[in-house]
């Protein structure tokens, strides 16, 4: 039995098998059992981990503590910042921007609250959302980015780092699925940041609401699958398909971690279905 919080850290960017030190997992709260006997399904994700989140407690571990490309899982972090920083009803003036990838298609010279920028983040996985509260920043980008990897380093994590606010790949953007794991635990602590990862759809508009903008979520496992709350995609062609989910069903929250998979959103339906078909949280 590990603990969330027991895997070890590399010595290197380059891709190492994980190292486990001596900690314990959550004793004050209900242990999770393995009482079932089914076999842990296929799945082509390379990293998975799967924890209960009360417990701290690892219900499965695949490659978790492997450095990654974190894709828009980024944004996690990038929302972070800006909740640390910006109040919500702050209104920003979108700059010129060379933007690629996702976009919510933000228009030079539009005001915009940090609010709806946040959710065209967080939902829509908007690249151009996270330019603009990183440019508006002070000292720009690059400061913003300081802010993101002092972020995670404050949180104790050694694997994770940023160059960007987007998720667009480089040699020194990477992350596991243990930080990522440690990441969603916190941020889902804070009230804006639930209930905006867990928004099916939305529309946000511009400050004079002259302008509108219809956000729909990537995540297809809201409203499809029992008990799931958000949290973030990500894709790009190197990293493949990366989903972090934070899952509350029947008072247990699991938080399920899968990075550079074929099949994000099919691999974690299968890990959500077996824990629940063969972990018990009953007390003997």
């Amino acid at each position: 039995m590990i603990s969330v919080f027991a895997l070890g850290k590399h010595k290197s960017a380059k891709y190492r098998e994980k190292t486990v030190m001596v900690k314990s997992y959550n004793k004050s709260v209900p242990i999770p059992k393995l009482k079932g006997e089914d076999p842990f399904p296929e799945i082509s994700a390379f990293s998975v981990l799967v924890t209960d989140v009360e417990s701290r407690f690892v219900l499965y571990e695949k490659n978790s503590s492997i450095r990654l490309l974190p894709a828009s899982t980024t944004k996690i972090v990038t929302a972070l910042v800006a909740l640390d920083y910006y109040s919500l009803d702050s209104i920003l003036t979108v700059p010129e921007l060379n933007v690629e990838g996702q976009k919510m298609n933000l228009i030079p010279g539009e005001q915009i609250s940090v609010r709806n920028l946040i959710y065209g983040l967080l939902v829509y996985s908007a690249n151009d959302a996270a330019e603009v509260l990183a440019s508006s920043y002070p000292g720009g980008k690059q400061s913003f980015v300081k802010a993101m990897n002092l972020k995670v380093e404050e949180m104790g994590l050694e694997n994770t780092f940023f160059e960007n606010p987007s998720g667009f790949d480089g040699e020194m953007q990477y992350t596991t699925a243990f930080d990522l794991t440690k990441i969603t635990d916190y941020a889902m602590k804070n009230n804006f940041f639930r209930d905006v990862v867990g928004t099916k759809e939305i529309i946000v508009g511009s400050y004079n609401a002259e302008i509108a903008h219809r956000l729909k979520n990537i995540n297809k496992l809201i409203g499809e699958v029992e008990g799931v709350l958000g949290v973030k995609t990500g894709w790009t062609e190197n990293a493949k398909e990366n989903l972090v989910t934070f899952l509350d069903r029947n008072g247990r929250k699991i938080i399920v971690v899968v990075l550079n998979s074929q099949d994000r959103f099919g691999d974690t339906k299968k890990i959500i279905d077996w824990v629940f078909k063969n972990y018990s949280w009953d007390e003997d």
